[in-house]
């Protein structure tokens, strides 16, 4: 279960990035939406993009892993995901955004989604040659 790992990871990234959230929104007394607050809707984004890629990413990594994917590729795109989030949640948290951050980072994760469905559509049709 070499997934496992990266969801453990990514779980603790999520929480610390839920926790940032509810700083900001302690800080400027918010609590639902970001009241024109650009640093609390950053750092809203940067938890919601999380939320919104990362869950599906690792069920296709784990899919992947469970069709016969071996552990080094499953590795490599873990750690993928992992520096793709890491980049994109620095890009868009920056007030100057260097958007170069952000775009490595969603290029990575939809790497990691596209290599991870390929491996499973070949894994599943060399299966299907084999009978």
């Amino acid at each position: 279960m070499t997934t496992a790992l990266y969801a453990a990871l990514l779980a603790l990234f999520y929480i610390v990035m839920s926790f940032k959230v509810v700083g900001k929104r302690r800080k400027y007394q918010v609590g639902i939406g970001s009241n024109g607050e650009m640093e609390l809707e950053r750092a809203i984004r940067v938890h919601g993009n999380f939320a919104e890629y990362v869950p599906f990413a690792l069920l296709l990594l784990f899919l992947a892993e469970y069709s016969g994917l071996a552990p080094l590729y499953i590795h490599i795109l873990g750690v993928a995901l992992i520096i793709g989030r890491l980049s994109h949640a620095w890009g868009v948290r920056q007030m100057k955004e260097p958007l170069g951050f952000r775009v490595f980072g969603m290029i990575l994760t939809f790497s990691v989604m596209l290599l991870s469905a390929i491996a499973i559509i070949v894994l599943y049709c060399s299966r299907l040659l084999l009978w």
